[in-house]
């Protein structure tokens, strides 16, 4: 398994690439900020010609107020059905065993906050679907780690104008000519070239699969799993290379403040819900990482 900095760290992989990685933290990103300004700002001393920047989809999404205040969501009976039931029972004690849930992420389906929990498949199924809602967390890319109180950010609509934005803006204003990737670290399954995810519209060449039944297969045949590229701009790759980046990027970058809401939530000694925008400002952010990728001949 690759093992990357949390900074800078040249890295070879298995297929023989080298990458030179860097994640740049930045503060954390609020609604209304500008993230293009921000990224210039964060990357305009670091960054070549050829380089490959990394952008995480929520801080994108949480820029632009793509989020959702799970508070003033009231739940009909199909989400409460799918909160008491599908979570706690069908999750808890079948499909979480079935895709290799640690015992701690089982224990905690099986106690599934029904009042919370009841909410957040109410927007799952308004805003993902029937099939994405029966995922156990990220339905249809909808996430609410790194957000505070019952907030969860939506996914981009189109992912694929926000890379080509950011790459003309950084091109106008440094004067580089590099290549933008937008990436989600809900991953996606390689069975030899075919490579499928649950998280709706991702990068071409890579499908979508009948919602959480993807993570299901992938997790079960304990299949190769990377990062999700969702949108390449000023570039051409093929897939898997894209993928490599992708789950590079997303180990430099970290977790934040945890994978989950429960992580988050233990990490600041709150409840689900008890999170606040200040303690999430106090952590440290990496949304961006720059990705150098060096030919057989060159040197490091």
């Amino acid at each position: 398994m690759l093992e990357v900095s949390s900074l800078r760290s040249n890295v070879k992989t298995k297929f023989g690439r080298m990458f030179r990685i860097e994640a740049v933290k930045t503060g954390y990103w609020m609604p209304g900020d500008d993230y293009l300004e921000k990224i210039s700002e964060a990357i305009k001393n670091r960054v070549n010609d050829g380089d490959i920047i990394v952008v995480s989809e929520k801080a994108i999404s949480i820029a632009k107020g793509f989020i959702v205040d799970e508070r003033k969501v009231k739940p009909g009976l199909l989400a409460n059905i799918l909160a008491r039931v599908w979570m706690r029972i069908v999750w808890g004690y079948f499909l979480g065993r079935v895709c290799r849930l640690t015992t701690k992420n089982i224990e905690r389906l099986r106690s599934y906050p029904l009042s919370e929990g009841g909410a957040h498949k109410e927007v799952a199924l308004k805003y993902a679907g029937f099939l994405h809602a029966l995922m156990w967390g990220s339905e249809g890319g909808i996430d609410g780690s790194n957000l505070p109180y019952a907030y969860v950010s939506l996914p981009l609509k189109k992912p694929e104008e926000a890379a080509e934005e950011i790459r003309r803006y950084l091109n106008v204003k440094l004067n580089r000519n590099v290549a933008v990737m937008i990436v989600d670290s809900d991953k996606t399954y390689s069975l030899g070239g075919f490579h499928f995810t649950h998280r709706p519209k991702p990068l071409k060449g890579i499908y979508t699969l009948f919602g959480f039944s993807a993570y299901v297969f992938g997790r079960f045949l304990r299949l190769r799993r990377r990062s999700t590229p969702l949108a390449l701009a000023g570039a051409k790759m093929n897939v898997d290379l894209a993928l490599e980046i992708a789950e590079l990027a997303d180990k430099a970058r970290g977790s934040g403040s945890g994978r989950t809401v429960w992580d988050m939530a233990e990490k600041f000694g709150v409840g689900l819900t008890g999170v606040t925008w200040s303690m999430l400002k106090k952590m440290k952010h990496k949304p961006i990482v720059i990705v150098r990728v060096y030919s057989h001949e060159q040197k490091t």
